[in-house]
Protein backbone atom coordinates (compact mmCIF):
# COMPACT_ATOMS: atom_id res chain seq x y z
CA UNK A 1 0.00 0.00 0.00
CA UNK A 2 2.60 2.87 1.13
CA UNK A 3 4.84 1.21 -2.06
CA UNK A 4 1.49 1.98 -4.38
CA UNK A 5 1.25 5.19 -3.22
CA UNK A 6 5.41 6.52 -3.04
CA UNK A 7 5.16 5.00 -6.91
CA UNK A 8 2.38 7.26 -7.43
CA UNK A 9 4.01 10.47 -6.48
CA UNK A 10 6.72 9.89 -8.30
CA UNK A 11 5.61 8.61 -10.86
CA UNK A 12 3.82 12.42 -10.67
CA UNK A 13 6.51 14.11 -10.28
CA UNK A 14 8.19 12.18 -13.64
CA UNK A 15 5.33 13.19 -15.63
CA UNK A 16 5.54 16.77 -14.85
CA UNK A 17 8.90 17.26 -14.94
CA UNK A 18 9.17 15.04 -18.40
CA UNK A 19 6.73 17.29 -19.64
CA UNK A 20 8.72 20.44 -18.41
CA UNK A 21 11.71 18.82 -19.83
CA UNK A 22 10.60 18.11 -23.08
CA UNK A 23 9.11 20.88 -23.59
CA UNK A 24 12.34 23.09 -23.13
CA UNK A 25 14.19 20.57 -25.55
CA UNK A 26 11.69 20.88 -28.12
CA UNK A 27 11.46 24.79 -27.51
CA UNK A 28 14.96 25.14 -27.57
CA UNK A 29 15.41 23.08 -31.63
CA UNK A 30 12.65 25.09 -32.58
CA UNK A 31 14.25 28.48 -31.99
CA UNK A 32 17.65 27.41 -33.14
CA UNK A 33 15.47 27.05 -36.49
CA UNK A 34 13.75 30.30 -35.79
CA UNK A 35 10.38 28.92 -35.55
CA UNK A 36 8.09 32.10 -34.08
CA UNK A 37 7.59 31.81 -30.39
CA UNK A 38 4.10 32.18 -30.50
CA UNK A 39 3.89 28.40 -32.70
CA UNK A 40 5.76 27.06 -30.72
CA UNK A 41 3.70 27.90 -27.72
CA UNK A 42 0.41 26.96 -29.73
CA UNK A 43 1.96 23.54 -30.47
CA UNK A 44 4.74 22.14 -28.56
CA UNK A 45 3.80 23.85 -25.59
CA UNK A 46 -0.05 22.74 -25.32
CA UNK A 47 0.74 19.35 -26.50
CA UNK A 48 4.00 19.02 -23.58
CA UNK A 49 0.66 20.02 -20.90
CA UNK A 50 -1.12 16.99 -21.95
CA UNK A 51 1.79 14.69 -21.97
CA UNK A 52 0.85 13.54 -18.34
CA UNK A 53 -2.72 12.12 -19.98
CA UNK A 54 -1.10 11.08 -22.61
CA UNK A 55 1.65 8.50 -20.90
CA UNK A 56 -0.82 7.48 -18.51
CA UNK A 57 -3.66 6.91 -20.79
CA UNK A 58 -1.45 4.96 -23.58
CA UNK A 59 -0.14 2.54 -20.88
CA UNK A 60 -3.61 1.96 -19.51
CA UNK A 61 -4.97 1.33 -23.18
CA UNK A 62 -1.64 -0.75 -23.75
CA UNK A 63 -2.12 -3.11 -20.71
CA UNK A 64 -6.21 -3.38 -21.24
CA UNK A 65 -7.16 -0.79 -18.20
CA UNK A 66 -9.54 1.16 -20.65
CA UNK A 67 -11.21 2.20 -17.55
CA UNK A 68 -7.83 3.98 -16.32
CA UNK A 69 -7.73 4.99 -19.91
CA UNK A 70 -11.00 6.58 -20.50
CA UNK A 71 -11.33 7.69 -16.80
CA UNK A 72 -7.96 9.84 -17.05
CA UNK A 73 -9.24 11.78 -19.45
CA UNK A 74 -12.53 12.67 -18.60
CA UNK A 75 -11.60 13.01 -15.26
CA UNK A 76 -8.84 15.57 -16.34
CA UNK A 77 -10.80 17.92 -18.11
CA UNK A 78 -13.94 18.23 -15.76
CA UNK A 79 -10.72 18.96 -13.05
CA UNK A 80 -8.90 21.06 -15.73
CA UNK A 81 -13.00 22.94 -16.80
CA UNK A 82 -14.28 23.11 -12.92
CA UNK A 83 -11.46 23.36 -10.94
CA UNK A 84 -8.62 24.93 -12.22
CA UNK A 85 -10.65 26.76 -14.47
CA UNK A 86 -12.89 27.68 -11.69
CA UNK A 87 -9.80 28.97 -9.45
CA UNK A 88 -8.44 31.15 -11.66
CA UNK A 89 -11.72 32.94 -12.30
CA UNK A 90 -11.99 33.58 -8.85
CA UNK A 91 -8.41 34.77 -8.68
CA UNK A 92 -9.53 37.67 -11.28
CA UNK A 93 -11.70 37.83 -14.10
CA UNK A 94 -10.82 36.24 -17.49
CA UNK A 95 -11.54 38.01 -20.47
CA UNK A 96 -12.28 35.47 -23.58
CA UNK A 97 -10.70 36.20 -26.65
CA UNK A 98 -12.57 36.63 -29.99
CA UNK A 99 -11.55 33.63 -31.30
CA UNK A 100 -11.79 31.51 -27.74
CA UNK A 101 -15.51 33.40 -27.77
CA UNK A 102 -16.81 32.30 -31.27
CA UNK A 103 -14.90 29.28 -32.39
CA UNK A 104 -12.44 27.30 -30.02
CA UNK A 105 -15.29 27.07 -27.57
CA UNK A 106 -17.54 25.50 -30.16
CA UNK A 107 -14.54 23.20 -31.33
CA UNK A 108 -14.18 22.29 -27.17
CA UNK A 109 -18.05 21.25 -27.46
CA UNK A 110 -17.34 19.49 -30.75
CA UNK A 111 -14.71 17.27 -29.62
CA UNK A 112 -16.42 16.41 -26.30
CA UNK A 113 -19.61 15.97 -28.17
CA UNK A 114 -17.60 13.34 -30.77
CA UNK A 115 -16.20 11.87 -27.84
CA UNK A 116 -19.35 11.11 -26.32
CA UNK A 117 -20.69 9.72 -29.68
CA UNK A 118 -17.59 7.28 -30.41
CA UNK A 119 -18.04 6.05 -27.11
CA UNK A 120 -21.80 5.09 -27.23
CA UNK A 121 -21.66 4.18 -30.80
CA UNK A 122 -22.88 1.04 -32.67
CA UNK A 123 -24.05 -0.96 -29.56
CA UNK A 124 -20.42 -2.41 -28.80
CA UNK A 125 -19.00 0.83 -26.79
CA UNK A 126 -16.20 0.43 -28.05
CA UNK A 127 -13.86 3.64 -29.62
CA UNK A 128 -12.16 1.88 -32.78
CA UNK A 129 -9.05 2.43 -34.78
CA UNK A 130 -10.74 3.81 -37.20
CA UNK A 131 -12.02 6.47 -34.81
CA UNK A 132 -9.03 6.80 -33.72
CA UNK A 133 -7.30 7.72 -36.68
CA UNK A 134 -10.59 10.21 -37.14
CA UNK A 135 -9.89 12.23 -33.51
CA UNK A 136 -5.78 12.20 -34.84
CA UNK A 137 -6.71 13.82 -38.29
CA UNK A 138 -8.75 16.31 -35.92
CA UNK A 139 -5.84 16.97 -33.92
CA UNK A 140 -3.72 17.73 -36.87
CA UNK A 141 -6.42 19.95 -38.36
CA UNK A 142 -6.55 21.84 -34.68
CA UNK A 143 -2.51 22.19 -35.08
CA UNK A 144 -3.10 23.59 -38.36
CA UNK A 145 -5.92 26.15 -36.91
CA UNK A 146 -3.69 27.25 -33.93
CA UNK A 147 -0.34 28.00 -36.22
CA UNK A 148 -3.20 29.95 -38.38
CA UNK A 149 -4.50 31.77 -35.72
CA UNK A 150 -1.04 33.10 -34.15
CA UNK A 151 -0.23 34.51 -37.56
CA UNK A 152 -3.40 36.07 -38.00
CA UNK A 153 -3.02 37.56 -34.38
CA UNK A 154 0.00 38.62 -34.57
CA UNK A 155 -0.66 40.82 -38.08
CA UNK A 156 -4.07 42.13 -36.30
CA UNK A 157 -2.10 43.23 -33.00
CA UNK A 158 0.76 44.32 -34.96
CA UNK A 159 3.12 42.64 -32.89
CA UNK A 160 6.64 40.98 -34.81
CA UNK A 161 8.52 38.02 -33.21
CA UNK A 162 11.47 38.89 -32.01
CA UNK A 163 13.66 35.72 -30.52
CA UNK A 164 15.73 37.00 -27.65
CA UNK A 165 19.66 36.66 -26.79
CA UNK A 166 19.29 33.56 -24.98
CA UNK A 167 17.39 31.66 -27.24
CA UNK A 168 20.65 29.66 -28.92
CA UNK A 169 22.95 29.45 -26.03
CA UNK A 170 21.60 25.99 -25.37
CA UNK A 171 23.13 23.74 -28.25
CA UNK A 172 21.05 21.26 -30.39
CA UNK A 173 22.86 18.36 -28.56
CA UNK A 174 21.97 19.66 -24.79
CA UNK A 175 18.25 19.74 -26.35
CA UNK A 176 18.29 16.26 -27.98
CA UNK A 177 19.63 15.06 -24.52
CA UNK A 178 17.04 16.53 -22.42
CA UNK A 179 14.16 15.61 -25.04
CA UNK A 180 15.25 11.79 -24.56
CA UNK A 181 15.60 12.40 -20.92
CA UNK A 182 11.84 14.26 -20.86
CA UNK A 183 10.29 10.96 -23.06
CA UNK A 184 12.23 8.51 -20.27
CA UNK A 185 10.71 10.44 -17.37
CA UNK A 186 7.09 10.35 -19.22
CA UNK A 187 7.49 6.52 -19.80
CA UNK A 188 8.24 5.53 -16.26
CA UNK A 189 6.05 8.43 -14.70
CA UNK A 190 3.37 7.14 -16.71
CA UNK A 191 3.96 3.34 -15.69
CA UNK A 192 4.29 4.11 -12.27
CA UNK A 193 1.09 6.00 -12.20
CA UNK A 194 -0.94 3.54 -13.32
CA UNK A 195 0.33 0.18 -11.52
CA UNK A 196 0.20 2.14 -8.41
CA UNK A 197 -3.08 3.30 -9.25
CA UNK A 198 -4.26 -0.02 -10.42
CA UNK A 199 -2.48 -2.04 -7.23
CA UNK A 200 -4.33 0.58 -4.64
CA UNK A 201 -7.80 -0.05 -6.50
CA UNK A 202 -7.40 -3.45 -5.47
CA UNK A 203 -6.11 -3.05 -2.43
CA UNK A 204 -9.50 -1.13 -1.00
CA UNK A 205 -11.51 -3.19 -3.58
CA UNK A 206 -12.81 0.25 -5.36
CA UNK A 207 -13.00 0.68 -9.03
CA UNK A 208 -10.11 2.15 -12.02
CA UNK A 209 -13.13 4.46 -12.43
CA UNK A 210 -12.83 5.96 -9.22
CA UNK A 211 -9.19 6.34 -8.89
CA UNK A 212 -8.99 7.47 -12.20
CA UNK A 213 -11.71 9.92 -12.13
CA UNK A 214 -9.66 11.43 -8.63
CA UNK A 215 -6.48 10.45 -7.63
CA UNK A 216 -5.03 10.34 -11.49
CA UNK A 217 -7.07 12.89 -12.74
CA UNK A 218 -5.69 15.41 -10.76
CA UNK A 219 -2.19 14.31 -10.63
CA UNK A 220 -1.81 14.53 -14.65
CA UNK A 221 -3.93 18.16 -14.24
CA UNK A 222 -0.96 19.16 -12.53
CA UNK A 223 0.88 21.03 -15.35
CA UNK A 224 -2.22 22.98 -16.30
CA UNK A 225 -3.06 23.52 -12.53
CA UNK A 226 0.69 25.62 -12.26
CA UNK A 227 0.92 26.95 -15.80
CA UNK A 228 -2.44 28.50 -15.49
CA UNK A 229 -2.27 29.78 -11.80
CA UNK A 230 0.94 31.07 -12.33
CA UNK A 231 -0.27 32.91 -15.75
CA UNK A 232 -2.96 34.25 -14.16
CA UNK A 233 -1.28 35.49 -10.88
CA UNK A 234 0.62 37.82 -13.42
CA UNK A 235 -1.98 38.51 -15.48
CA UNK A 236 -1.41 36.65 -18.39
CA UNK A 237 -5.24 35.70 -17.88
CA UNK A 238 -5.35 35.02 -21.85
CA UNK A 239 -2.94 31.98 -21.49
CA UNK A 240 -4.97 30.98 -18.74
CA UNK A 241 -7.93 30.04 -20.60
CA UNK A 242 -6.54 29.05 -23.74
CA UNK A 243 -3.94 26.56 -21.78
CA UNK A 244 -7.48 24.74 -20.23
CA UNK A 245 -9.46 25.00 -23.17
CA UNK A 246 -6.22 23.92 -25.60
CA UNK A 247 -5.39 21.25 -23.15
CA UNK A 248 -9.18 19.65 -22.93
CA UNK A 249 -9.29 19.35 -26.58
CA UNK A 250 -5.84 17.91 -27.35
CA UNK A 251 -6.52 15.64 -24.55
CA UNK A 252 -9.52 14.10 -26.48
CA UNK A 253 -8.17 14.18 -29.89
CA UNK A 254 -4.93 13.42 -29.12
CA UNK A 255 -5.21 10.79 -25.95
CA UNK A 256 -8.01 9.27 -27.11
CA UNK A 257 -7.02 8.77 -30.67
CA UNK A 258 -3.80 7.37 -30.17
CA UNK A 259 -5.15 5.22 -27.25
CA UNK A 260 -8.02 3.70 -29.71
CA UNK A 261 -4.95 3.42 -32.32
CA UNK A 262 -3.03 1.37 -30.26
CA UNK A 263 -5.81 -0.48 -29.18
CA UNK A 264 -9.38 0.11 -29.12
CA UNK A 265 -11.10 1.21 -26.61
CA UNK A 266 -13.53 -0.58 -24.40
CA UNK A 267 -16.11 2.25 -22.93
CA UNK A 268 -17.86 1.59 -19.75
CA UNK A 269 -21.45 3.50 -20.07
CA UNK A 270 -21.03 4.28 -16.31
CA UNK A 271 -18.65 7.25 -17.79
CA UNK A 272 -21.90 8.82 -19.25
CA UNK A 273 -22.91 10.87 -16.41
CA UNK A 274 -18.92 12.09 -16.31
CA UNK A 275 -18.98 12.70 -19.94
CA UNK A 276 -22.26 14.76 -19.97
CA UNK A 277 -21.14 16.84 -17.08
CA UNK A 278 -18.02 17.85 -19.13
CA UNK A 279 -20.38 18.54 -21.88
CA UNK A 280 -22.73 20.61 -19.96
CA UNK A 281 -19.62 22.65 -18.29
CA UNK A 282 -17.69 23.28 -22.03
CA UNK A 283 -21.53 24.40 -22.94
CA UNK A 284 -21.52 26.54 -19.94
CA UNK A 285 -18.22 28.01 -20.57
CA UNK A 286 -19.29 29.08 -23.68
CA UNK A 287 -22.39 30.70 -22.53
CA UNK A 288 -20.84 32.80 -20.16
CA UNK A 289 -19.40 35.85 -22.09
CA UNK A 290 -23.02 36.17 -23.37
CA UNK A 291 -25.18 35.74 -20.25
CA UNK A 292 -23.50 36.98 -17.78
CA UNK A 293 -20.32 40.18 -17.99
CA UNK A 294 -19.95 40.35 -21.25
CA UNK A 295 -16.65 38.91 -23.05
CA UNK A 296 -15.43 37.21 -19.41
CA UNK A 297 -15.94 34.83 -17.26
CA UNK A 298 -16.21 36.62 -13.20
CA UNK A 299 -15.47 35.65 -10.14
CA UNK A 300 -18.98 34.46 -9.96
CA UNK A 301 -19.20 32.42 -12.60
CA UNK A 302 -15.37 30.51 -11.54
CA UNK A 303 -16.91 29.94 -7.80
CA UNK A 304 -20.18 28.37 -9.58
CA UNK A 305 -17.68 25.92 -11.14
CA UNK A 306 -15.33 25.45 -8.33
CA UNK A 307 -18.45 24.58 -6.17
CA UNK A 308 -19.45 22.03 -8.96
CA UNK A 309 -16.18 20.70 -8.80
CA UNK A 310 -16.05 19.77 -4.84
CA UNK A 311 -19.81 18.25 -5.56
CA UNK A 312 -19.15 16.08 -8.48
CA UNK A 313 -15.89 14.94 -6.61
CA UNK A 314 -17.05 14.50 -3.08
CA UNK A 315 -20.81 12.26 -4.90
CA UNK A 316 -17.66 10.52 -7.05
CA UNK A 317 -15.90 9.52 -3.99
CA UNK A 318 -18.89 8.40 -2.08
CA UNK A 319 -20.99 6.10 -5.15
CA UNK A 320 -17.17 4.74 -5.54
CA UNK A 321 -16.92 3.29 -2.12
CA UNK A 322 -20.79 2.09 -1.60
Amino acid sequence: MILSVIGILVGFVLLVKGADVLVAGGSNIAKKFHIPEIIIGMTIVSVGTSMPELMVSVNSAINGLSDISVGNVIGSNISNLFLILGVCAMMRKLPYKRQTKWIESGIAILCTSLFLLFANNGGNNIITRQEGFILIGLCIVFIIYNIIMAKIGEKFDGISEENSENDTNISVLKSIILIIIGCVGLKFGGDFVVNGATKIAKIFGVTEKLISLTIVAIGTSLPELVTSITATKKGDVDMAIGNIIGSGIFNILLIIGISAILSPIKYATNYNNDLLLLLMGTILFAMFPFIDEKDNMTRRDGTSFFIIYVIYFMNTIYFGLI
